[in-house]
């Protein structure tokens, strides 16, 4: 139903679900220490992993600040922008986890295994945190990936709604490769991208995919030189924010859940977001 309504007399309100300015992002000082940084321009958001001496490597403190962001957005952001400062999006994991010192302050993955079970899975989940929030309907997330996006950094991207990859860009869930597993998020994410066999396939050998591969396989939307890599996340993000708010979130929350829809079940919800739409242009909803 597209393009009719405007002739009718009903108007878009899209700034209905846009709260106030708050204070409470968190600040860069608070940010610094854990390699995150955060920008706001309007209704875009840009968060940097900031660690480009270690290639980003992601540490249990990056992602407590990351978690920690994603909690404290605004209605005002629309959409972020996640890149990687340097040469790597992020190398994955801080290597010192693997070692008997660890990370100062922070449990080494032995300790994980000596936990109890609850205490474990407690966690776990809790760095699961960092990862999840990219998904949620109100913002569009982008990833731009340049250079190595490896096991937790790969994951980190596939959490995001879209991916534009630098020509240089070389994806891999490598944890396999070290006995573990990928528990950040990225197995159901990368199901949904590619498909079960592909799936199976790149985390059972940790192979290396690169640009152009993943352009091929969907994972990332277009492959650009490594110079326009912020310039084309930045288009894409103008090009999300210039469409009415609302509509946005109504057919991304359409889209995350026609997979696990039936038919009839898929035409309803449309219908039903649809009608919610008409009702709010014309002011029926006030």
């Amino acid at each position: 139903m597209e393009g009719g309504a405007g002739h009718h007399g009903l108007r878009d309100r899209d700034a209905g679900f846009a709260d106030e300015k708050g204070a409470n992002l968190p600040d860069a000082a608070a940010l610094a220490p854990h390699g995150v940084r955060y920008d706001e321009d309007g209704a875009v958001g840009t968060v940097t992993l900031d660690r480009p001496d270690r290639l980003n490597a992601q540490t249990p403190g990056m992602w407590r600040a990351l978690a920690e962001l994603g909690r404290s957005l605004t209605g005002d952001v629309r959409v972020i922008v996640l890149r990687g400062a340097g040469r790597a999006f992020s190398a994955g994991l801080d290597t010192a986890m693997f070692t008997p010192d660890g990370l100062p302050g922070e449990p080494t993955l032995a300790d994980l295994a000596m936990m109890a079970d609850d205490a474990a899975d407690a966690a776990i989940a809790r760095f699961q945190d960092a990862f999840t929030w990219w998904s949620r309907p109100d913002i569009v997330s982008i990833a731009a990936v340049q250079g190595h996006a490896v096991g937790a950094g790969f994951q980190l991207a596939l959490g995001c709604d879209l991916r534009i990859v630098a020509d240089d860009a070389q994806l891999s869930i490598a944890e396999v490769n070290r006995g573990i597993i990928p528990d950040l998020g990225g197995t159901g994410a990368l199901v949904d991208l590619v498909g079960y066999p592909r799936a199976l396939e790149l985390c059972v050998t940790g192979r290396r995919v690169g640009a152009q591969e993943a352009v091929q396989l969907g994972i990332a939307l277009v492959a650009v030189p490594p110079g326009e890599l912020d310039h084309a996340a930045r288009d894409l993000a103008a090009a999300v924010v210039s469409a009415p708010r609302d509509a946005v979130i109504e057919t991304k929350s359409l889209l995350r859940g026609a997979a696990r829809r039936s038919d009839s079940e898929r035409l309803a919800a449309e219908r039903a977001a649809q009608l919610r739409r008409l009702r709010d242009l014309a002011g029926a909803g006030e």
